[in-house]
Parts: structure tokens; sequence; C-alpha cells
């Protein structure tokens, strides 16, 4: 029986890095049946909605998708679609696998951690108060006669909100990746020093949980301190599991030390213990001006439909679509943004077709 897969192509360069992605999942074999829906600045172009109900409905229904980067217009009304999607399926928690593939310059030799962010509070709730305003003014009187510190009338104002419960499911997330995939130690990112009773609340929580997991390793890293030493030594790390927002930024951080967001690739996940519901997709963004150039990398989009297809439970077609991408790039084929002396360029559609032919099987042309 077919696997039924949201397929969403997105914007920019995303249709490109999707339709390689969706060939080399069809070419190891597994049955798909493809649902195409729209999101994004050419969603709201033909249909007046950047995120339409339909869309949401067939992820939903189905309970995967694999996605293309996606642009907001400024006029939909919406701050970020990809925040809204996640709002809306309450994608709780994001993957972001940061491992060096050989044939990718990087400066370091051996990166393999996983960055877990969680993915719907903390600084990204939306509760933003504009300078000037009557809101920031009410407030502000609020927190003066509350705490005796006044805001500045000038100010802008945007509320951080992280509670119990959105860091306990993400930091039980993170305990049962470890377990799931043999990883052997948890690391959580905070600022608990300075924000104690935000950041504070994400850390006691995450040391709480972390006692019911006794076969795995735990520590804690502020996260100042945890980006400068994932720089001197990313070798020291394993799993990582941060809020949101700093989740954001190490994610990127992960990113580059193994030779950029082309080659990243990433899942939100939901559902009551974030099995339930996943939507997955290349770190990069759309990158408009190299739209139809056919010089995309689609690495990322590759790797994410790897991810894919273990959360189907079809882990050995996963682990032979990796397997192929690594050969293709070992074997010194690859896209124009991550050449150095000596490789081969290729385009988006030849850099797919290697990653076919290693596979053993052939797709369609669309």
């Amino acid at each position: 029986m077919a696997h039924r897969v949201a397929l969403i192509p997105g914007d920019g360069i995303g249709p490109e890095v999707v339709e390689a992605a969706r060939r080399a999942v069809e070419a190891t074999g597994v049955a798909v049946d493809w649902d195409r829906q729209e999101m994004g600045a050419g969603a709201f172009a033909r249909t007046g909605s950047s995120l339409p109900e339909a869309t949401l409905s067939s992820i939903a229904a189905n309970g995967v998708a694999l996605k293309g980067p996606t642009e907001t217009p400024v006029t939909s009304g919406l701050r970020n679609v990809n925040v809204e999607l996640r709002r809306n399926l309450d994608l709780f928690a994001n993957v972001r696998p940061c491992r060096h593939l050989r044939g990718v310059p990087s400066v370091y030799g051996e990166v393999d951690l996983v960055v877990i962010r969680e993915n719907t509070e903390d600084s990204y709730t939306g509760f933003e108060f504009e300078m000037g305003t009557p809101a920031v003014a009410e407030l502000g009187r609020f927190i003066q006669g509350i705490t005796g510190m006044r805001i500045r009338e000038d100010a802008g104002v945007s509320i951080k909100a992280i509670t119990e419960r959105g860091s306990e499911r993400i930091v039980r997330f993170a305990f049962g990746y470890a377990k799931t995939f043999g990883r052997g130690k948890v690391t959580a990112g905070h600022k608990a020093n300075i924000m104690k009773l935000s950041d504070g609340l994400f850390l006691e929580v995450a040391r709480r949980v972390a006692q019911e997991y006794p076969e795995v390793a735990f520590e804690d890293r502020i996260i100042d301190a945890l980006c400068m030493q994932l720089v001197q030594s990313p070798s020291a790390f394993d799993v990582l599991v941060l809020p949101n927002m700093y989740g954001d930024m190490v994610s990127e951080l992960g990113a580059g030390l193994i030779g950029g967001t082309g080659v990243a690739p990433g899942g939100h996940f939901g559902g009551a213990d974030g099995r339930e519901l996943a939507v997955f997709e290349a770190t990069h963004g759309t990158a408009s001006a190299l739209a139809g150039t056919d010089v995309a990398n689609p690495v990322g989009l590759l790797l994410s439909g790897a991810m894919m297809l273990r959360f189907l439970d079809e882990d050995e077609p996963a682990d032979r679509l990796q397997r192929a991408v690594t050969a293709t790039l070992a074997a010194g084929e690859v896209t124009a943004d991550i050449a150095s002396n000596g490789s081969k360029v290729v385009g988006t559609r030849a850099f797919t077709e290697s990653v076919i032919s290693r596979l053993g099987m052939s797709a369609s042309i669309a």
C-alpha cells in the first residue's frame, strides 16, 4: 500500500529541489501517493492565502509532508508562513541533523550532531507591541507597577514565554530521539544565569526529565559558551536541545560546521509524542534569484527525504538513499555552491540523476 504524502513545492528553488527529492524517494522503490498542495508566495498569488486550509488539511490527514522553502508576502497578513504552519499543526519539535559528508568543503573533519529545537514558544509566540502604541504604554504602566522598573516610551516590546509543558515535551522528545538513534548524550542550551524564570524553568525541567533516562548522559551549557565550544570542538557534542530562538541560531551554526544550509536536512514533528505528524524540509531559503537555473543544491532536501522515509518506517530505503547521496558527494560530484578544487560541478538534475543511478533504479523525468 502506498504512503500518502503531502508534497509542497514552495517558492524560488523549491520546486526544483522538491522534484529532485520526489524522484529520489520514488527511486528507492517505496510506493508514495503524492498529494500536491500549495504554500507561500506563489500560493498567495493564486489563491489569496499563503497557507491555504486545503494544505493544512492535507498535512493533518496524511500525517506527513515533504516541503520546499517558502516566502511570506508582506500583504499576506502573516508574520511568517512557516511559523504559522508550525503553530496551526503544533509541530513542536524541529530536528536538524548536522553531519559532515565527505566531498563537502568544511574546516572540520568530523561533525555528527543533532540540534533539537522547541518550535512553538519562546520569543516566536508573536506577542509583540509596536513602539508608541497605547498597548506599549499600558504594558509599561503594568510592569512599572509590579516591578518598579520602567520601559521607555520609544521601546518596541516582544514577550518571551517558556512553559513547563513545552519544555518537558521537547526535552522528552530529545531523550527519546537519543535512545532511538543510539546517541549517548543530550546537552541542554540555555541562558538560565540571566533569564532565571524562563530559561531557568527550561533548565529545571530538563534536569528533571534527564533523571528518567539514566542510560543517556546529560549536561547543560549556557548558550554563549555552547556556541563557542561548538566552534572549538563540535565532536564534543551529540544531541542538543534548546528553546526556540537559541535552537534557530544554533541549527544555523551547525549547518555552517558541515558546509552550509544547502546540505542540511530537517524535520518538524508534532502529535502527542512527536511521532504522529511530520513535515520535512531542507534548512535553506528560497534563493529566488537561482530559480529555474538548474544550479540549486538538492542535498538538503534529498536527505530530508531520507528522514521522511524513516518516519514512515522505511528504514532500509532511507539508508540506501542516504548512502547514495553520500557516495555522490564523495565521488566529487557537487553543485556550484559547495565546489572546491577537483570537484566536478553539476546541476540540480545531473546531481539527482547520479544519486538515482547509485540507488540501482531509475525514475521517470517529470
